[in-house]
């Protein structure tokens, strides 16, 4: 089993620590946060942790800095590794990228490719064949449908329906 950092211990944090656990993969799981009392140290501070956790993901709501981070953990050497809880379904054929979080009772259907540093909420359906590109958080219920690309940084409402070529430009800059 490996040792995992968590970058940010807010809110993503605390759901990102949660599904690490119902994943029964990691023997250490602590946080990184300049503004936390739970976390282990500061975000400046990863280098120093790399001899003790092997793994560090990135649990900042923030897409820019999200990306940029996972890119400075990479650059240290650590694995970053994405994050399914137990209860997702995720399809055999989909591919995850690093960094990314899949929340519990979401469904990945056949041939969805979700990018880099991704948060997909609960209850979220990425139909089939649909690309989900790097830096996005789809919100909870959103439902994208098959064979739609969402644009990367994209951050959608609750319970919103997104279709081909989706861009929502006032929920963009998260």
């Amino acid at each position: 089993m490996s040792n995992l950092l968590i970058l940010g211990a807010g809110q993503y944090g605390l759901v990102a620590k949660e599904i690490a656990v119902s994943m029964k993969s990691f023997d250490r799981i602590n946080f990184l946060d300049d503004n936390s009392e739970i976390a282990i140290g500061k975000i400046g501070d990863i280098a120093k942790f790399r001899d003790e956790y092997d793994m560090a993901v990135v649990a900042i709501g923030n897409s820019s800095l999200r990306l940029k981070l996972i890119d400075e953990l990479c650059r240290i050497g650590y694995k970053v590794p994405y994050l399914v809880h137990e209860r997702a379904y995720v399809s055999p054929s989909a591919k995850i990228g690093m960094g990314s979080f899949i929340e519990p009772m979401s469904v990945v259907h056949a041939s969805v490719v979700v990018e880099k540093g991704c948060i997909i909420s609960a209850g979220v359906v990425l139909n089939h064949n649909s690309t989900i590109h790097e830096g996005c958080h789809i919100n909870c219920g959103s439902v994208v449908k098959a064979r739609a690309v969402i644009e990367p940084n994209t951050r959608t409402s609750y319970n919103e329906i997104c279709d081909t070529q989706y861009k929502n430009a006032a929920l963009v800059a998260v």
